[in-house]
């Protein structure tokens, strides 16, 4: 049985996806997760809170006109727990950072602001009141990990060890790769972009825990998504692939070599 447990500051604590179409997002993501769905209200739209069994592993809106002008893709995206979301966003200016949305309140849950790193990936702040966050869970479907794909892996780390007192550490293998650790655990990893990703902005990766990486790559095809990465091995870490849902919004997918650990 999967376990909830609140999370430490400078920790993922929650993902949602931002999508084109909010019913086809919940088919997709139903049928290659199992997840469910749960409507709440939020301002002139719906944000759908998502159930791996009876836990919360994230949420998921339509993306509002506003941002459809502004050419805002369809996208995941990760919050980082913090306990003072003004001192965190102000810190994270004078480290070279940009506020795409200062911080503001989430009705009785907690406050947030949306900010964007000196190389240009956006991510998310999380000051927790009533909600801390989706907690650690694991299983088919659960998320297992935040991974930053970067122009400028050495600024870019440089920057969110600042900010969140993050220690890096070199990753296995032969990859130029950075672990993020908080409180002496990996929270996340950062690498460089490569030629053969061609001209993509840096960006924060969502992966889920699979069963079958082969299995689940195929699955999201057959539900309208496509394969970006097909499914490879990373020698002592597990099997992943990266996916588009049929929105066009990317994540990855990853059956570990070990036993499941929550993100």
């Amino acid at each position: 049985m999967s376990e909830t447990t609140v999370k430490a500051p400078g920790t993922f604590c929650w993902s949602e996806v931002c999508t084109a179409d909010l019913a086809a997002a919940k088919e997709f993501y139903g049928g290659l997760f199992g997840w469910t769905t749960k409507d709440n209200t939020a301002g002139p739209g719906i944000y759908s809170l998502l159930h791996l069994g009876n836990e919360q592993v994230g949420g998921m809106y339509e993306l509002v006109e506003q941002q459809k002008e502004m050419g805002v893709p369809p996208h995941w995206l990760g919050y980082v727990l913090v306990e003072d979301v003004n001192e965190a966003t102000e810190r994270a200016q004078s480290l070279g950072g940009t506020v795409v949305m200062g911080p503001m309140d989430v009705m009785e849950m907690g406050r947030m602001a949306l900010l964007q790193d000196p190389t240009g990936a956006v991510f998310a702040l999380w000051q927790a009141l009533t909600h801390t966050g989706g907690g650690e869970i694991t299983g088919h479907g659960s998320v297992c990990w935040h991974e930053l794909v970067s122009t400028d892996r050495v600024e870019a780390t440089a920057f969110y060890a600042a900010l969140f007192g993050w220690e890096l550490e070199s990753g296995p293998g032969e990859m130029e790769y950075t672990l993020f650790m908080n409180d002496e655990k990996p929270t996340a990893g950062c690498m460089q972009r490569t030629e053969e990703m061609g001209p993509v902005p840096s960006h924060w990766l969502t992966y889920f825990n699979v069963d079958d990486t082969d299995a689940s790559a195929d699955k999201a095809s057959a539900l309208g998504g496509r394969v970006v990465h097909p499914p490879t091995d990373i020698p002592g870490v597990g099997r992943f692939a990266l996916l588009a849902d049929h929105a066009g919004a990317i994540f990855g997918v990853m059956k570990l070599s070990g036993p499941a650990e929550p993100a």
